[in-house]
């Protein structure tokens, strides 16, 4: 005040360091320091990985001694453990194709058959740029998916080429006729499974971006396989030689002619007669045909209605890393997280000493690393797709807390679930005193909580007592694990209020807060650029003079007019407790009540319908006014089969215009596409099936449900074929049941090799037990069995309606030649009025 200068180091302290934070990390019990490293723009994954890791062990040499560095939650390495899953399966498929065509086809022709996968393959790979797709995990799965059905429409083409070359030796003029007589059938096929297919773009959400990868790249090697079906394999087949029934010189060779020799002669004598005698049989009783069709439809749809075959929305992919999130109250020192942190990383390694004693001697430890991190949860920072925390999303606190633990990899050795080992380490955990929230969690994909109940109200008590008795009848189910709900009390604070005393001093609320602020938390003074840093200059008291609310009362607060007077003389703090969050859903406060499922004891769907029956009526009938609603996973479930409904059902017209376009007729489709239904009879039957194999059992998905979508457009395929050469054979004078049986007899090899081929290039994934792959089999699937379900009723049940329509068409017919020639009527004038015959 009397001019002189003082250095800022006279009077105050400066610190030249980090901001204060209650953050810190263990890796293996040692404290650590975690750097995250993504890549940017087109940079490609797997090598920029690559050149990390050659960094880490050229920079460990570099290291002090006591620092290591150690690469931590490679998601490269699971990227690459998902691509070679895929490509061996792709490659398995593909061989499995080439020899169901070899088998039944001719050498050569198989041969030429099968030259449509590669080549539509490498049509598809050149648009995907262009369309913004990269080669990841969904579009290999989109080619495996493809691999039988792009040989359908050359199958077809083959087989009718072959059939000309055997009536004349002109093999160019062969190879036109016989592509231009099933040209329509197969171009229009190809087009009603894209329509199938086009539902797929428009899923909303997350699922619907990697299910639009899947539906592009299968509509890309779909039009690149009509176009070599129709102009590139006529080609090769009008320049190809005839295969002679001569000895060959090669022994492979010899001995596989006379291999498919005997299948394809096996398949003529069943063709032509157990299967036109069944086929005739049938068509004599063809009512009762179509009715026990009808009934095993109708008995499938009572088991899915009964519960008996249940509903989860997303498969519980298991990932390599079991993950234990803590929450205490807000406001709790970061020394007692750590306490219970510490806790569980105990129960973690208690728990892997237990599995390595009862492990085989020189097996490789099951727990690889363990992190465990104070103040934050970074597993909730990475995962996007995780459940919004009751914080409003935050994921830093001195309340917060994280036990990560790194499995050793399935593909490397079979090891106890990530699920086993999570419920293990809940036990060995126990309850954590004054936890607000203790999750265990092992998925590597999350759609949102399985249960997840939002009550709306206008009392935050009520909300909170209704949430306590949901939680109490929650735990009654067996299966529902770490049940909580999103009620968060804030921390305690001191709340400031002004005295009488203060007022003639000029001292404001406003002064007091401002003053408090700024010597407990701090009054930014400047910012200083160092590098690429962005430095923060703070003053404010020394920590140890703002440690406790004495320090508090001990402070002196300044007035406008200079002088500095006494805390307790001019203000008071009360001791008291803030809200952490207000959540409201359309201007009404929320409370979620969420729980975890063991998805071998327990069923969302189920639970919800029983509490929606019973619990949930009982309890917000004594809280006026309070509502819920389902969030969460139920949410997404409900909008993803709403939208997939809507488009579906669009989708079913565009296949039936697409048909009808061909055939010139409104009721031909309609038996077509009657071949549809029973695709979810097969797709069905083939989850009870293939329970053992899948990770949810025997329960359907809603990838489940995707794969019996994209069915639809596949199985109208061999029924297209069959329908229109009935009507070729038909037009050519021939009697119609006769027509039905030879157009059946000439079509049932394409047909069945067409669902063989689709079949065989499935079954590698299907039978996969790698966990990558287990949120794609349920779609694999429904569509494996469903080609081959649909595929025995074309071939059966689709004649049978052929001439169920012409009945009820000639019946029309008969009861329009009836009426005309009903008695004359008498007009007016006394003369005879008659009908002419072109009257209708």
């Amino acid at each position: 005040s009397d001019g002189s200068r003082l250095t800022l180091g006279e009077v105050a302290r400066v610190v030249d360091g980090f901001e204060e934070t209650d953050q810190s990390a263990r890796f293996d019990g040692q404290p650590a320091v975690l750097v995250q490293v993504f890549r940017v723009g087109e940079q490609d994954a797997l090598d920029f990985a690559g050149r990390v890791k050659a960094y880490v062990a050229e920079a460990q040499t570099r290291m002090p001694e006591g620092v290591a560095l150690t690469i931590w939650n490679d998601e490269s390495r699971l990227l690459r453990s998902r691509l070679n899953t895929l490509i061996r399966n792709a490659r398995a498929g593909f061989l499995l194709v080439m020899l169901v065509l070899a088998l039944f086809l001719r050498l050569r022709l198989a041969f030429w058959v099968s030259l449509g996968i590669p080549l539509s393959f490498l049509g598809a790979l050149w648009t995907l740029p262009g369309m913004d797709i990269s080669i990841n995990v969904i579009s290999l799965f989109a080619f495996i998916v493809v691999l039988g059905i792009v040989v359908d429409d050359a199958i077809v083409v083959g087989e009718n080429v072959y059939t000309y070359r055997q009536r004349t030796s002109d093999r160019l003029r062969a190879s036109i006729e016989g592509t231009q007589e099933v040209a329509i059938p197969v171009i229009f096929g190809v087009l009603t499974t894209i329509a199938a297919f086009v539902p797929l773009l428009l899923l909303p959400g997350p699922m619907g971006q990697v299910m639009s990868v899947i539906g592009l790249v299968v509509i890309a090697c779909l039009v690149f396989s009509v176009i070599e079906s129709q102009l590139v394999l006529p080609a090769h087949l009008a320049h190809s030689r005839v295969e002679t029934n001569g000895e060959s010189k090669v022994p492979i060779v010899r001995f596989w002619k006379r291999l498919q020799g005997r299948f394809s002669s096996g398949l003529e004598r069943f063709i032509h007669g157990r299967y036109r005698r069944e086929l005739a049989r049938a068509l004599e009783w063809r009512y009762t045909t179509v009715s026990v069709a009808v009934a095993l439809f109708l008995l499938t749809m009572g088991l899915l209605a009964s519960g008996r075959m249940p509903f989860s929305f997303f498969p519980d992919v298991e990932a390599d890393n079991v993950v234990a999130l803590l929450t205490m109250p807000e406001g709790t020192r970061a020394s007692e997280t750590a306490t219970a942190v510490r806790h569980i990383e105990k129960a973690a390694l208690s728990l892997k000493e237990q599995i390595e004693a009862s492990a085989e001697p020189g097996a490789p430890p099951t727990v690889q690393h363990v992190l465990a991190s104070i103040g934050e949860q970074p597993y909730r920072t990475r995962q996007s797709h995780s459940p919004v925390t009751a914080g409003g999303g935050a994921v830093t606190g001195s309340n917060l807390g994280e036990v990560n633990v790194e499995l050793i990899p399935w593909e490397e050795m079979p090891r106890l679930s990530a699920t086993e080992f999570a419920n293990r380490w809940r036990e060995l955990s126990g309850p954590i005193p004054g936890a607000v929230e203790l999750v265990f969690t092992s998925s590597m994909f999350s759609a949102g909580e399985p249960i997840n109940i939002q009550l709306q109200g206008d009392r935050v008590a009520d909300l909170r007592e209704a949430a306590g008795r949901i939680k109490h009848r929650l735990a009654e189910y067996p299966g529902v694990l770490d049940i909580a709900d999103s009620y968060r009390a804030g921390q305690q604070e001191l709340k400031l209020s002004i005295r009488p005393s203060a007022e003639p001093l000029g001292l404001t609320l406003g002064d007091l807060g401002r003053q408090v602020r700024q010597a407990f938390y701090g009054e930014e003074a400047q910012r200083i650029q160092r590098g690429r840093d962005d430095v923060r200059v703070m003053v404010r008291y020394p920590a140890e003079e703002r440690r406790s609310v004495s320090d508090l009362e001990n402070m002196r607060i300044r007035t406008p007019d200079g002088e500095a007077v006494p805390f307790d003389t001019v203000a008071r703090a009360e001791l008291g407790r803030g809200f952490s969050t207000i959540r409201r859903t359309d201007k009404r406060r929320t409370i979620d009540v969420t729980s975890d499922l063991d998805l071998t004891q327990a069923n969302a769907n189920e639970i919800l319908a029983d509490l929606g029956a019973t619990a949930l009526p009982e309890i917000l009938g004594d809280y006026p006014g309070m509502t819920y609603s389902l969030e969460g996973e139920q949410r997404e479930q409900r909008e993803m089969l709403q939208t997939l409904i809507r488009f579906y059902v669009i989708a079913l017209f565009g296949i039936y215009a697409l048909l009808a376009v061909p055939l010139r007729s409104f009721g031909q489709p309609l038996i077509i596409m009657s071949v549809i239904p029973f695709g979810l009879v097969g797709a069905v039957a083939g989850h009870l099936i293939m329970g053992g194999y899948l990770v949810m059992g025997r329960q359907l998905s809603i990838m489940s449900l995707i794969g019996v979508v994209a069915l639809s457009g596949v199985v109208v395929n061999g029924s297209l074929v069959l329908v229109d050469y009935m009507n070729r054979l038909r037009a050519t004078g021939i009697a119609i049941e006769q027509a039905v049986q030879d157009a059946a007899a000439a079509r049932f090899r394409p047909i069945l090799l067409t669902a063989l081929t689709t079949f065989a290039g499935l079954t590698p994934l299907m039978l996969e037990k790698s966990l990558q792959a287990q949120v794609l089999i349920p779609m694999a699937v429904s569509l494996a069995f469903g080609v081959i379900f649909a595929t025995a009723i074309t071939l059966l049940v689709v004649p049978c309606g052929y001439l169920i329509l012409l009945d009820l068409q000639n019946l029309a017919g008969r009861g329009l030649r009836l009426r005309r020639r009903q008695p004359a009527l008498a007009n007016p004038s006394g003369t005879e009025q008659t009908a002419s015959a072109g009257d209708s």
